[in-house]
């Protein structure tokens, strides 16, 4: 417990120290403006080109709303707000560093015409979707890829210690959480073994993700162990857009064979080694065969963009005989389409894909998130679908982590229910994964929230899964967790006091900055 208290104490005194700056700003303008007229003016002159440039976006309606609310009502807290918490992608010299790394590395990507071209005769809808995924996130469709869906953290676990225990060339870990404990301790001594026998080993976690879980200097020791780490964007006690942008995705890959991924971090409670907020419910997908090659990319441009350092792609990748290899050597399991999110572009990749599935779905959508904090047109495409005969299920946590974001969440129930979706709170504890089924034939498992952060502001994950076997599997999933839920009713939501739906709807339309 000590530990923990000093672990959070450098976020404590970081987060003061921002805030500082923030307020010593705000004041300093607020004076400038006070006692001299044209700097008034100036100013004002300036909130109104900004939220010109707002209103002629191509973002969200709601940040708009919000902006242009908060600026007009206080142009000078408006626009240093709007600097560290509003400019999406105006980082223009990240942009373009990322650009050229992906660009780079989307060269080791192949194409497999004969799977795109019978998944557009037996199924447009599909098709169309994973040609966005293609297009707009670079990572195309596979076959000759074995699928095995997770329920829980702790099936899972086994499972990765056996891969890592066979590990012969590369281990690559990228996590927005890690913690000291049983897990990832058994992982590390692990590591370290492999590391000693000659395997590349190599870890990225985030830093403000992992800031109450392990020390500021941890990456230190761990390279002192032989494992080559990097933390993403550590939290430093000045003001930066950057620090809104996290690594929010959870990868392990193996000899580019064996890939995990999914919601759960390595910590003990995502394996129920711990308890914490009841029990903690995950899902994740292993994938073997030819879609790794997706994740061993992933990981590669994150590598360069971070740490600086460009990597032998074909080395790692083995070249094109491994590849020959893997597809000789997996059964056929449907088809497989990893996908990532960045926060640079203006392309909102791991909503895009949640808004095709609802709008394309036929007989039912089931969704698992642990926050339920959406824009007009995730909700919007909710509600339709559920009106057109859809059977829509969302299932939320029973036991909140975060309890403002918990009321935020149920402050959508109402619209929701009213238009027909049924909504379910896990009973048994904390529900973290982030998942949707559709139809028995389409899913997609990963690291994206039904959140402002996840959806816009983070670097996200995802596997699309057609006639996978880890469809399935998730449907089954979906059907116990359906009957150790409670479903939620209109009247659950009429019995709340009028204080609690007056700050719903107040932290509502803060929503983006949360």
């Amino acid at each position: 417990m000590k530990k923990k208290i000093l672990l959070w104490g450098r976020f404590v005194l970081i987060a003061l120290l921002i805030i500082l700056q923030f307020f010593w700003l705000v004041t300093v303008f607020y004076e400038l403006s006070y006692k001299f007229q044209y700097a008034n003016y100036a100013i004002r002159i300036v909130a109104i080109v900004v939220v010109i440039h707002i209103v002629n976006r191509s973002m969200n309606p709601n940040n708009k709303l919000l902006w242009t609310f908060l600026i007009l009502l206080s142009p000078v807290f408006g626009l240093l707000l709007y600097l560290i918490f509003g400019r999406r992608g105006i980082v223009i010299s990240e942009r373009k560093k990322m650009d050229a790394i992906k660009k780079e590395m989307l060269k080791y990507i192949y194409q497999t015409p004969e799977a795109n071209q019978t998944i557009e005769l037996e199924n447009k809808a599909v098709y169309r979707q994973m040609k966005y995924i293609n297009d707009w996130s670079g990572y195309p469709m596979y076959q000759n890829t074995s699928t095995k869906y997770y329920k829980c953290g702790e099936e899972m676990f086994p499972d990765m210690i056996k891969e890592l225990e066979l590990a012969e060339q590369f281990i690559f870990l990228e996590y927005y959480i890690i913690e000291e404990g049983y897990m990832l301790n058994y992982i590390l001594e692990i590591l370290e073994q492999k590391v000693q026998a000659g395997v590349d080993v190599r870890l990225i976690y985030d830093d403000i993700g992992s800031i109450g879980t392990v020390s500021k200097d941890y990456a230190k020791v761990l390279e002192a162990r032989g494992i080559k780490c990097i933390p993403f964007q550590p939290f430093r006690p000045w003001m930066s857009v950057l620090v809104n942008n996290r690594d929010h995705r959870k990868i392990m890959i193996i000899d580019g064979k064996v890939g995990f991924i999914g919601g759960t971090n390595l910590a003990d409670e995502y394996i129920n080694h711990v308890e914490r907020y009841g029990y903690w419910k995950d899902t994740a997908v292993r994938l073997k065969g030819e879609a790794v090659r997706s994740l061993t990319i992933m990981f590669l441009t994150m590598w360069e963009y971070v740490g600086g350092e460009k990597a032998d792609v074909e080395k790692i990748l083995d070249s094109q005989a491994g590849v020959e290899k893997l597809r000789q050597n997996v059964a056929e399991d449907g088809f497989v389409q990893p996908y990532c999110d960045c926060p640079f572009d203006e392309e909102y990749v791991g909503e895009t894909v949640y808004l095709n599935i609802i709008n394309q779905s036929v007989d039912y959508v089931y969704i698992f998130t642990p926050y339920l904090i959406i824009d007009n047109e995730m909700l919007t495409s909710l509600c339709n679908a559920a009106k057109r005969g859809v059977d829509v299920r969302i299932v939320t946590p029973g036991v909140p982590d975060k309890r403002i974001i918990y009321w935020i969440t149920q402050s959508f129930y109402r619209v929701l229910i009213k238009s027909g979706v049924k909504i379910y709170q896990y009973r048994p504890g904390f529900l973290h994964a982030k998942s949707f089924l559709c139809d028995d034939k389409i899913a997609t498992v990963g690291s994206v929230n039904l959140d402002y952060r996840s959806l816009y502001l983070h670097f996200e994950c995802g596997v699309f899964l057609y006639k996978c076997q880890a469809v399935q599997e998730l449907k089954q999933d979906c059907m116990e967790v359906f009957g150790c839920s409670d479903e939620i009713t209109i009247t659950f939501c009429e019995k709340q006091h009028v204080l609690v739906q007056l700050f719903q709807g107040v932290v509502r339309l803060l929503a983006p900055l949360l």
